[in-house]
């Protein structure tokens, strides 16, 4: 008999085109994207032109294969042209967060390596800092898509583009590199190969249904995975993207009619504004992918009530996006799920085994050699860290081996959420197992806020949690033990706050303390903590 492997094709290093270009070259005159503000229209072949030219200037400025391009912008045409230039000259792609400050984009910057940092006219002062302001980051090129401001930095439109190889990518390149705080609350930046980015797209449009005559509406940000992916998938199914500069719920919800939308990606908040602006949203949409946050059953009932085609999904950078999706019937039968996970990836719950397990001793004695620890993965309907494995899970964190040998387990990556799967294999999350806050979409880690409150002179300590909050779904809270005798305000402490952390993580409700309350064994006692600024916020 033939030996199975025997009869298996030999496996080669498959390689491909950038995705624009496939697409281009099978769907020319199909619409890439609209800009909903003014309803101009671009080809795949116009948009492919516009890449081309993109990719050249910046070969004109050095970047090559292999180097990290930093873009420091917020959502519009010139990231998508940036987004398809890097994959075309087989650069990967850094985006960093605008709303981040200047000492927050040097850690990142310092993180990822960058090559070149492209900015817009709105972030060009800070990218010059992002520059100027560390010996890791002395000398990086600046350039930015718009009319210049400072001095030292490039005007990429006035680069003459340069002849250039397009790059032939493998599916285990990396493609991108996107910052999470992790568990710890250092930058982190997660390594997506392009078999990451692949498979997410593959499973998602299973899950979803997608088709060629979709248009998604692009409002998230692009330096977030929700934002990006959106340009990334569409490349690849030919779908058209509906680009809207900024956020606004009442001209989402319009662009979703006047454009027959039929997907959308966002946040809580953000749904949840748009069915206040408006009395119902367009009958075109088909899916509305709901994650970065829980939502709550009040909004998933408005969903139900106003037939929106709710999605919840469960999602993480690291898997570069969805990790499990529940279509509309499901959310509204069982709410609270996040639905099954997606095609390929298998999400495992595990908890720590005890003297007491009935495993055999084999296994026991492993777990006394430090093979596999003392996870153990538990039936349904109990409790525990959900762990995820599959094609679209990351490389790593790059240039931190430790951080990501800590991450993954023996069944897969570590998400540091605590959940359960129900019979039907339902994935429900329950809460963070490191207390990190997300508030309106965006992570917040509690460590890196206390840091910040602890370095005023006048604050002596400090505890960070999330509250609950109608608008953002968690709100940064903090309690805060001054010095003997010093005095301090809010406004004062936000100000400090302010130059130190992007907005969203500045606690938004303050309350003082002569002590922070603790356990028997010193531990911050966090619920506690909650208490205490429940009751300064309704006061």
């Amino acid at each position: 008999m033939t030996d199975e492997r025997e009869r298996r094709p030999p496996e080669t290093a498959e390689t491909t085109r950038d995705w624009l270009a496939e697409r281009a070259r099978t769907s020319s005159e199909a619409t890439a994207l609209v800009e909903a503000a003014d309803g101009t229209r671009w080809s795949y072949a116009e948009l492919d032109a516009a890449v081309e030219e993109t990719a050249g200037r910046l070969a004109d400025l050095g970047v090559r294969a292999g180097d990290h391009l930093g873009v420091l912008m917020e959502t519009r045409v010139a990231f998508v042209r940036l987004v398809h230039a890097a994959m075309r000259l087989g650069a990967v792609l850094v985006p960093l967060n605008a709303r981040l400050t200047g000492p927050e984009l040097v850690r990142q910057a310092e993180t990822a390596d960058l090559n070149l940092l492209v900015c817009e006219r709105e972030t060009e002062a800070d990218a010059v800092a992002v520059a100027d302001s560390a010996a890791s980051t002395a000398g990086l090129p600046v350039a930015s898509v718009d009319s210049l401001d400072a001095d030292g930095v490039a005007a990429l439109r006035e680069r003459e583009p340069t002849d250039f190889d397009p790059a032939a990518w493998s599916r285990a390149d990396p493609q991108a590199m996107l910052f999470t705080s992790g568990t710890t609350g250092d930058p982190k930046a997660v390594e997506l190969s392009m078999s990451n980015f692949l498979s997410s797209a593959v499973a998602s449009a299973f899950r979803l249904g997608v088709t060629p005559d979709d248009n998604w509406l692009l409002c998230l940000s692009m330096y977030h995975m929700g934002g990006l992916s959106v340009v990334l998938r569409s490349a690849l199914y030919g779908t058209t993207v509906v680009l809207q500069e900024g956020f606004d719920a009442g001209n989402a919800a319009d662009a979703t009619a006047e454009f027959g939308v039929t997907g959308v990606s966002l946040v809580p908040t953000m749904l949840r504004r748009m069915l206040d602006a408006r009395d119902s949203l367009s009958n075109s949409l088909r899916f509305v992918l709901l994650g970065g946050a829980p939502a709550s059953e009040e909004l998933i009932s408005r969903c139900e009530a106003r037939g929106v085609p709710v999605h919840p999904t469960y999602g993480m950078t690291e898997t570069a996006s969805q990790i499990a999706t529940a279509r509309p019937r499901e959310a509204f039968a069982h709410r609270g799920t996040v639905g099954r996970p997606l095609l390929w990836t298998d999400v495992t719950v595990v908890g720590e085994g005890d003297e007491g397990d009935e495993r055999d001793e084999e296994s026991r004695d492993d777990e006394a050699d430090g093979e596999g620890g003392n996870e153990i993965p538990l039936p349904a309907g109990e409790t525990g860290e959900l762990v995820v494995s599959g094609p679209t899970v990351m490389r790593g964190y790059y240039g931190d081996p430790a951080a990501t040998n800590e991450t993954f387990g023996e069944y897969g990556l570590h998400t540091g959420d605590v959940g359960y799967r129900d019979e039907a294999g339902r994935v429900w999350v329950l809460n963070r197992r490191e207390d990190r806050i997300v508030t309106g979409g965006e992570n917040v880690h509690p460590g890196e806020v206390v840091e910040a409150l602890r370095e005023h002179p006048a604050v002596r300590d400090a505890a960070v949690v999330g509250l609950a909050d109608d608008e953002w779904g968690e709100r940064v809270s903090a309690l805060v033990v001054t010095e003997d005798d010093a005095t301090l305000s809010v406004e004062a402490l936000d100000a400090h706050c302010r130059e130190r952390l992007a907005g969203y993580k500045c606690p938004r409700t303050v309350a003082f303390a002569d002590e922070l309350p603790r356990t028997t064994s010193g531990t911050v006692e966090r619920e506690a903590v909650r208490e205490r600024l429940r009751e300064a916020r309704d006061s």
